[in-house]
């Protein structure tokens, strides 16, 4: 089993003990899908730290566009409700990168490469993921990528 894992079925019990509802139910959700990433393809298997984290953020992701969504539909209880789901799943993952940090990793990462026009955006996005390492949103590096680019 691995060390993430472990981690957040410990603390989903200590949240049980100290009678979190929000903590319990979201680290539920996330032990789930944890589970159902497990069980998916030929045999089950388990997952590696790295695997878990991808997962994890995925659930984040999914958190964050329930709540613009909800926010959007004026049911702001729901939203928030789903934003706190979201900083729940926050604490397990990698620290994000800000802005500043991204610009300098992207451009490290473009010029190691030689990537500079329209053509090279598939590559250089490959090259731009690889360097960030799960520490910043698909669409943020996109974005920061394209401007480098100049697209």
């Amino acid at each position: 089993m691995s060390t993430l894992k472990d981690r957040l079925t410990a603390d989903m019990r200590a949240a049980l003990k100290a009678r979190d509802e929000l903590t319990t139910s979201t680290l539920r959700m996330a032990l789930a899908a944890v589970g159902t990433a497990e069980v998916s393809g030929k045999a089950k298997r388990e997952l590696s730290d790295d695997e878990v984290v991808l997962v994890l953020t995925k659930e984040a992701k999914k958190r964050r566009e329930a709540a613009t969504a909800f926010a959007d539909a004026g049911r702001a209880e729901q939203a928030a409700k789903e934003s706190a789901e979201g900083e729940v799943l926050e604490r397990y993952l990698p620290k994000q990168l800000s802005d500043a940090e991204l610009t300098d990793v992207v451009t490290q990462a473009l010029s190691a490469g030689g990537f500079t026009g329209k053509a090279q955006m598939g590559p250089a996005m490959k090259a731009a993921q690889a360097a960030v390492a799960g520490q910043a949103e698909g669409g943020r590096v996109a974005a920061e990528v394209r401007r480098q680019l100049g697209l």
